[in-house]
């Protein structure tokens, strides 16, 4: 095939490259009821997780509104990816990256954001993400560091009100019944409902949070203190809570049945997509697949154990 060489060659940036995730239908997890759950691949964004969408968009609406100018230092609170997708963004932009997140993450996550160049502070694991948050606000106050403050930025949400949604409408061919997504700020799940609800009201978009006493990196129950101001229930049908040893064996059973390598959070949330493909004959439920599971490999979230696929029974739900 002749190329025309008078074509002006454009090739895209790197921010260009973020969003247009793909979708991938599980095939040899058991599916009940004849339904269809579709995983949305955000670990293909450029620094590897969903949080590139926001990280991107919430620097770039500092920079319109003049919160920022070049050489800037910005600081965040953060557990892991979107520490990863702001150090890559701020690395892109010329700015420096504060990073402030509990001991105790995956060292993956660590060293991915210093490879970008950010500064990570560490703060007492037992603490929490509440502390990292307050010594964020803190740095933010004794330095004059631009805080982009993930919880109660309008531009988190915003991203996946504007691409997110929109997306898992046209790649589904409007087909799609659920969608389900885990909770951390709580910004995927809150653009989502409303991108979706703006095409497609009909769409029950569902949030995950861990059950009592579970541990999964990127799923959170906030304290009323501490919830994410950028939180809008409006438009979610109902938050469900999943266990960490369904979330566990979820997280296995993808990789070992469907070639799919994510983190626990997509684990969790595929569990709750399965159980409403149970509960829902015919339906289509998308969940987002949050990042990739190599993030995780040094931890203990893919050690040999029991790769059966995991039952979808219901571990409650709290229904708006």
């Amino acid at each position: 095939m002749m190329v025309r060489m008078d074509t002006p060659f454009a090739p895209p940036t790197l921010a260009e490259l973020v969003g247009r995730t793909p979708i991938v239908r599980l095939q040899r997890l058991p599916v009940a009821g004849g339904g269809m759950v579709l995983a949305k691949l955000e670990g293909d964004n450029p620094a590897g997780s969903v949080k590139d969408r926001p990280a991107f968009s919430m620097i770039d609406a500092a920079e319109r509104d003049g919160r920022i100018v070049p050489g800037a230092t910005l600081v965040e609170a953060t557990s892991g990816n979107t520490g990863i997708a702001l150090a890559a963004a701020a690395a892109v932009k010329g700015y420096r990256m504060v990073l402030v997140m509990p001991a105790g993450s995956s060292r993956e996550r660590a060293l991915s954001m210093t490879a970008y160049g950010a500064e990570v502070v560490e703060t007492d694991a037992a603490g929490g993400m509440e502390l990292a948050r307050d010594t964020a606000e803190r740095i933010a106050a004794e330095t004059g560091a631009v805080r982009l403050d993930q919880f109660s930025n309008p531009a988190n949400p915003r991203a996946h009100e504007v691409g997110t949604g929109p997306e898992i409408w046209e790649q589904t061919r409007g087909t799609v019944t659920h969608v389900v997504s885990s909770m951390g700020t709580t910004g995927t799940v809150t653009g989502l409902s409303r991108g979706l609800h703006a095409l497609a009201p009909h769409v029950r978009v569902v949030g995950v949070q861990p059950a009592d006493g579970a541990r999964i990196p990127g799923i959170r129950a906030w304290p009323a203190e501490y919830l994410p101001r950028v939180y809008d229930p409006t438009h979610i049908a109902e938050v469900r809570t999943v266990t960490e040893e369904r979330a566990v064996a979820t997280t296995r059973a993808l990789a070992r049945r469907e070639g799919l390598l994510v983190g626990m959070s997509s684990g969790g949330a595929a569990a709750i997509a399965l159980e409403i493909a149970a509960e829902e004959p015919g339906s289509t439920v998308v969940f987002i697949a949050c990042d990739r599971g190599d993030r995780y490999l040094s931890t203990r979230l893919f050690e040999a154990g029991d790769d059966a696929a995991p039952a979808p029974v219901a571990e409650g739900a709290v229904s708006r």
